[in-house]
Parts: C-alpha cells; structure tokens; sequence
C-alpha cells in the first residue's frame, strides 16, 4: 500500500527513504465497505484522503428536491474529502460514500501543514497536487456551462473509460447533470 503513495508523490518530486518513511507516519490507514460513508454532510471533516483501492463518489443533495449531485468520483491513486470544510476546519457540505469495498490514507491538516513545512518536496507536491484540482474543477465548470450532454458524455467516456464498468449508469447520469434517460439515449447514439 505505501508504494502506491510513494510512486504518487515521486511522478511529482523525489523523495528518500528516510523522508519517505516520515510522510508516510504522518497517515493513518482506513478501510470501509462498500455503501460505508467516509464523511457525511455536517460532520467535522479533519482528513484528506489517498485511495489505495476502491471507488467513491463525493455528492451533494439538493435540500429542495433531494437530487443527488455527483462532484467528484475518486479511485486507485486519487484524493479525495470536502476540501471546503478540511481547508477552514468547517462541517462538510458534501456526502462521500463507497462505491466499492475502500482502503484509504487519511491525512489530517495538521499533519500536512507539519510535513509541508519539514519538507520542502512535500509542499511542493501538494501545490502541484492542488495547482492541478483548481484546472480539472474549472474544466468541469466550463464544461457544465457550455458543453452539450453529448459533449460531456464523450469527454468522460474518453477520459475514463473503465470507470463506465465500475459504476451504476445512475452514477453516470447525475455526474453529468442529465437524466437517466438522456443517459440512455447518449448511449444508444453513441
């Protein structure tokens, strides 16, 4: 499991031995089941999270209709909490659950800003890791905003292709922002 961390942090900057072995103290390891939550909306959200395996998704439900909005899925090598809530130390806005059985490292502000500022290839990563959220999350907007459903579907289907047999077409739909139906049809089309 901690190879896999390893191998993330080293696509980014080199990291030793005996510095590696100092991050890596600094996580705890969490395993849940599948339909588990991992944060839940109103909890206290102290982690960020590294999935070593599994695959969650991060929603918001729509108080006045109770439709699910799907943010973010996460898998093998992704990160994954409400950054809103972990960054100011808030109650989370945002649901996250299991899709599948998951094993994650859970990483603590304190934990992070401590290691950041005993390492100065720590704190470079997770500025490229966090450079590289706000490009991905502009994206999503801009897609949302001036893609058609069309558009976003076979964006995501090329993007990532295996995630189409992981998750319930449900899943797929809400993430998208389209109906079921419209799903349906963008698959028939495609």
């Amino acid at each position: 499991m901690s190879h896999i961390l390893r191998r993330h942090i080293e696509a980014i900057t080199p990291i030793s031995d005996k510095e590696f072995g100092y991050v890596l103290s600094h996580f705890q390891t969490k395993k849940l089941k599948k339909h588990q939550f991992l944060v839940q909306e109103g909890d206290d959200v102290v982690n960020d999270y590294f999935v070593v395996s599994g695959l969650l998704k991060a929603y918001f439900v729509n108080p006045d209709d109770g439709k699910e909005h799907i943010m973010q899925f996460a898998w093998e090598d992704w990160w994954i909490t409400d950054y809103q809530a972990y960054f100011n130390e808030a109650t989370a806005t945002l649901t996250i659950d299991c899709i599948e059985n998951v094993e994650v490292l859970c990483l603590s502000l304190h934990n992070r800003d401590k290691i950041c500022a005993e390492l100065h290839q720590m704190e470079h990563f997770f500025r490229r890791k966090s450079n590289a959220g706000y490009v991905a999350l502009q994206r999503r907007i801009l897609s949302l905003l001036t893609s058609s459903a069309r558009e976003r579907y076979e964006q995501m289907l090329k993007s990532y292709p295996s995630l189409f047999q992981r998750v319930p077409k449900s899943y797929i739909a809400s993430y998208l922002g389209v109906s079921r139906e419209t799903l349906s049809r963008l698959r028939t089309s495609s």
